[in-house]
């Protein structure tokens, strides 16, 4: 897969990484800046995302992705993360870029955008980061990947109820599930008592994913993995959609 990767970082996304206080070094940056080029070019062929942009997606895909940042600096070095429905490699890439010291894996169900992923890592030379082709109900329930991240990251794969299905059973007790979502996941929350009493979940926290000044309401909402989820969970695929607990 060629790309120009000489495109520099912009100016507004260093300023925005610093007001964020987000730490990247120069490499880092330059791996970022590939990584976009390489997702634009590729959403030619395969839907990724509907942002074409490229301004917008650093704006909208890069710096998002980076405001987790904080909520896994604890991580010690070869801890396990795990994004659910990566898509194009959000937050998954921008994560593993960063993190180096993690391990990640991406699971995306539809087999175009899995093969783009894999490209993405092998252009990108990520040695930490794994993809995974299938879905989330299925890996959920696979004794491999089930209960054995130490964190699960997810971005618009549906709301609360449908979202704590697919990701809960992945993340280990003590770990926790860090979904990226708009200010209306309050409302979701509401509703959402039973799935978090069935799958586990203990403390829900919902965090201003950006500080003040930037015009971006979203979130992030960490849910705590309290107690082993049930083995019925997560059930057959279409049902987690079709009838949300």
């Amino acid at each position: 897969m060629s790309v120009d990767s000489s495109r520099s970082v912009p100016n507004f996304v260093t300023d925005a990484l610093a007001r964020l206080d987000v730490r990247v070094d120069e490499k880092e940056r330059a791996q970022l800046a590939r990584f976009l080029d390489l997702l634009l070019e590729a959403n030619q062929r395969v839907n990724l995302t509907g942002i074409r942009d490229h301004d917008q997606a650093w704006l909208r895909h890069i710096i998002d992705s980076l405001t987790l940042l904080p909520f896994i600096e604890a991580l010690p070095a070869d801890a396990q993360v795990m994004d659910v429905g990566s898509g194009g490699g959000l937050p998954g890439v921008p994560i593993a870029i960063t993190r180096g010291d993690l391990r990640v894996a991406m699971l995306e169900a539809t087999g175009k955008k899995a093969d783009c992923l894999k490209q993405f890592v092998l252009a990108l030379g990520l040695s930490n980061t794994t993809v995974l082709n299938g879905r989330a109900e299925q890996f959920g329930q696979n004794r491999e990947h089930r209960q054995r991240y130490d964190i699960v990251v997810c971005r618009a794969i549906g709301p609360m109820r449908e979202l704590l299905e697919y990701t809960l059973a992945f993340a280990r007790v003590g770990g926790a599930v860090l979904a990226m979502k708009g200010p209306s996941v309050v409302d979701e929350l509401a509703g959402a008592g039973d799935a978090l009493a069935l799958l586990g979940a203990g403390e829900v926290q919902v965090y201003d994913a950006y500080p003040e000044g930037f015009d971006n309401q979203s979130v992030i909402v960490r849910i705590v993995k309290e107690t082993s989820t049930s083995k019925q969970y997560p059930r057959v695929p279409g049902l987690v959609h079709r009838s949300p607990l």
